[in-house]
Order: C-alpha cells, then structure tokens, then sequence
C-alpha cells in the first residue's frame, strides 16, 4: 500500500535540495502535493534537478551562510509561492578529517558556518512569516554523530549537537504557536558528502552500524510521513521507548506539540530514543 500524506497546497523549503537526502525529501514532498524551493548555492545543479522533478519545483540561488542571501531567497520564495508553509535545514558539509588538536581553525569555522549558522539563518529568517500565519513545521538534519562524537570529526559532531540543541531552544519558543521544530538524527548515507571524508572515517562510521549498511537515500522518504501535517493534534504529549523496545510510552507535557517519527528529537522536550529502538508511532497521538 502507497504511503501517502497530504501536504497539498502546501509550501516547503528544503535547504541543499539539489541532491542526496535534500532531493530526496523534495521529491517525496511533490509526489505528496507540496510545492518545493530547493535552495542551493550551486544554481545550475539545482535547476537542473527541478526540471527532473516536475512543475512543482523551483530553483533559487541561496548560500545558508549570508544573512544576505537567505532573505533574498526567502523573498523570492514568497513571491513566487506567496508563503512558506515547511523549512528543511538539510544543507551540510563534513569537512576535512584529523584529530582535534590538528583540526585548522578555519575549517573548524566553515563546518560551522554551515551546519549551524546556517539552519539559524535560515530559521531566523522564515519564522516570522510562520508566526504570522500561524503554521509552519521546521525540521532540522542532524546526525548521530551530534550525539556520540565522531573522533576525527570533532567540527562535524560539534556542529550536529548545537543543531539538536537549537531544534530544542527554538522548539519552546515557538510552542505556543501551531508551529512544530523538530530534529532528525541519521546514521551515514552514501552521498556526495563522503567525497569529503577519508575511507578510514568511512570504515569506523560504518563498524558502528549494527546492520553493517549505511542509510539509503530512499529510506529517507519515508521519515516524513508524519511530521508536516496540517496540525498536530492536541493533548500534546511525547513517545518514549524502552531499551527492550517493548511499546511506546505517552508521557503528557504542559507546552509541547510535535510530530513523532523513527529517529526523531522533538523540538521542546524529549525523552532520548534509543540507536535501535524508534517509536513506532507515525505521529504522537
């Protein structure tokens, strides 16, 4: 059976949407009825992968990192769409591997520019118009590694956990609007980022993977069959899991409102899901 969700009329951004899990979230958001602005700093790969995914998607030039840039794209995304309904912060690099003390204070900043200034700017730059309407659903790309630290790749995971830790900051500031901040946190997939990385790293990451395979890109797809959703119902609550993974627990919250998928962090609060036992809601009830 299909896996459908309904996201007709709605307006999704999706940050590094030129390709791997960006193009794959951008293509599973069309065939559900959304519109898509991929947002890329390399315009001609990005339009050429709008034209390969249909009508529905538009290309605009957009480097995370330039406060600048951002609100332009932002406005060209209400002009062409007259609104911005979802926010993926996907764009990300890893940066050069080497320990710590040998990491160059350079490339430390660029990875951070990236993947953490640049889901703040991006955030910054589209809540307003969120808060006014009244809906929006953001959510932002981690990686496990932003919760075990990845050795040789202290900017990459140091980066990750401050993008976990700004889902949560922003998650309560917003939760008293109909607006849901949430975090995913894969393992490594084969995308081009491992062009940035040294076999060495991509052995250790993929000896920490019980199934012994990397995430495939269409497995991501699948991820977002709860989350966007025109409303999160109320009472808010939260899911939970047991190491046994025996079934998930509903613990009531005050503020909270979130959507629940497998490997998810929800914005304002959160009870830690286990590496291999996920939710099995599609959304917390």
């Amino acid at each position: 059976m299909p896996n459908n969700i309904d996201l007709e009329g709605r307006i999704a951004v999706v940050t590094g949407g030129a390709q791997g899990f960006g193009k794959a979230i951008a293509e599973r958001f069309l065939k559900s009825g959304a519109k898509v602005a991929i947002w890329d700093r390399d315009l001609p790969f990005a339009q050429k992968t709008a034209k390969a995914l249909g009508p529905g998607a538009t290309a605009i030039a957009c480097d995370v990192t330039d406060a600048a840039a951002v609100a332009a794209a932002r406005d060209a995304t209400t002009k062409a769409f007259g609104r911005i309904d979802i926010l993926i912060n996907n764009a990300g690099i890893a940066g050069a591997n080497a320990k710590t003390w040998e990491t160059d204070v350079e490339e430390w900043r660029k990875v951070m520019r990236v993947n953490l200034d640049g889901p703040f700017i991006c955030s910054r730059a589209v809540v307003p118009g969120m808060i006014a309407q009244n809906y929006g659903r953001i959510v932002n790309i981690a990686s496990i590694a932003g919760k075990e630290g990845n050795p040789n790749a202290a900017h990459y995971s140091a980066s990750k956990a401050g993008v976990i830790a700004l889902t949560k900051s922003l998650g309560k500031e917003l939760a008293g609007y109909d607006i849901a901040v949430n975090a995913v946190t894969p393992a490594a997939a084969k995308t081009a980022i491992f062009d940035q990385i040294t076999q060495e790293h991509i052995d250790f990451m993929l000896s920490k993977i019980p199934r012994n395979r990397f995430v495939l890109v269409r497995s991501l797809r699948r991820w977002w069959r709860g989350l966007p959703r025109r409303r999160i119902p109320s009472p808010p609550a939260r899911c939970s899991t047991s190491p046994a993974a025996a079934r998930p627990t509903r613990q009531r919250t005050k503020k909270t409102r979130f959507a629940c998928w497998p490997g998810c962090f929800a914005g304002s609060s959160f009870n830690d899901h286990r590496r291999q036992n996920f939710c099995r809601l599609q959304r917390c009830p």
